[in-house]
């Protein structure tokens, strides 16, 4: 029996490494072989496999991309290419100064997910898994959200990312059909080793003098995922449409199952770094969004980039967590690891590296 031929998209960057990982983790790997797909190869630091083919392409050059899809002719295509704006990028609404930033969120979620979709299906692909967010639901910043599942609707959200994300979801949903089955993972946070946002963020709040200031209630709960849970989702994705095809059309959640509030997640990560807030200031709510209204409107004045904003706030101060009964339903899908243990490999990894910086 031939091995089924997988096709990664972002087959080089965090996520898209750990789904390799985790499909040559499976008792028998020789079961697959895998093409990464990525507009760069494997960069200094993340890891790269010999059973890998990796393949230098862009989701929005067309016709190199269907050269790449002809030459690989996957039986199934994992697409996980997507921009994510960090930092006050994220939160930024519409406008002149942001017009560039939404065209390229847009292009490239939205157009390179049509691509991927056009091209799989142009060369015989019998499945497509993608990658899209929780933030398709929980981007509408001033709601809470409490234990949601997959029938809360969506397309509400404000952030260009949560709106393209919702688009490209569509697309993806909309082009199932019994010759070409697909699905959508929405992972909520990601983080791990090599992870080149969450905890780099965080650590950098010690750095900063940050870490004492609290703020809102601290007793909002938001989901977490490490980053091998994801992967393992999705190789159970891909089984899944190749064999019982039970989670064609549908979308599901994907998170550690654990929410904790921000505040108690930031406190795990900075006790590995051995670091203790001295003390601690609780900032209100209300406050705190007036004080992110002013700073927007100081950086939009100076034109610097600020460190804190209304959407900034929102995001740390609402409940944002959701239910993963679904996934483990019809995916089989369990977390196999546990947040703490997570968040002690993770800053394992990340202590190692700092040293390594410090010594050259």
């Amino acid at each position: 029996m031939a091995p089924t031929k997988v096709l990664i998209t972002g087959g080089t960057g965090f996520l898209g490494t750990a789904i390799i990982q985790s499909f040559l983790s499976l008792p028998d790997p020789s079961l697959y072989t895998i093409t990464a797909l990525d507009i760069s190869p494997p960069s200094l630091g993340t890891q790269s496999f010999s059973q890998v083919r990796y393949v230098r392409s862009s989701v929005l050059q067309r016709d190199d991309l269907k050269k790449v899809f002809e030459e690989a002719r996957p039986d199934v295509v994992v697409h996980t290419v997507g921009v994510y704006p960090v930092g006050q990028d994220r939160y930024a609404p519409y406008g002149k100064k942001s017009k560039r930033l939404w065209d390229t969120v847009f292009e490239v979620n939205i157009e390179g997910t049509r691509n991927v979709i056009d091209v799989a299906k142009e060369v015989g692909a019998k499945a497509l898994v993608y990658t899209s967010s929780v933030t398709v639901l929980l981007d509408e910043l001033d709601k809470d959200f409490r234990n949601a599942d997959e029938t809360w609707s969506t397309g509400r959200a404000t952030t260009c990312y949560g709106k393209s994300k919702t688009i490209a979801e569509n697309l993806v949903l909309s082009a199932n059909k019994p010759d070409f089955l697909t699905c959508v993972l929405r992972p909520s946070v990601l983080f791990g080793p090599n992870d080149p946002v969450t905890i780099p963020t965080i650590h950098a709040c010690i750095l900063a003098h940050e870490t004492p200031f609290i703020l809102g209630s601290n007793t909002n709960l938001q989901d977490w995922t490490y980053v091998s849970n994801a992967a393992d989702a999705h190789v159970l994705a891909v089984r899944n449409l190749l064999n019982s095809g039970t989670a064609a059309g549908e979308a599901f959640f994907i998170t550690n199952g654990q929410p904790v509030t921000p505040r108690d997640f930031c406190l795990a990560i900075w006790r590995e770094f051995e670091h203790t807030p001295a003390f601690e200031v609780r900032v209100p709510e209300g406050i705190a969004w007036w004080v992110g209204w002013g700073v927007e409107w100081w950086s939009w004045a100076s034109g610097a980039k600020s460190v804190l904003n209304r959407g900034i706030v929102l995001d740390a101060t609402k409940d944002r967590y959701v239910s993963i009964v679904k996934a483990k339903k019809i995916l089989g899908y369990e977390p196999k690891v546990r947040l703490e243990e997570a968040c002690r490999i993770s800053c394992q990894f990340f202590r190692q590296k700092f040293k390594a910086q410090a010594r050259t």
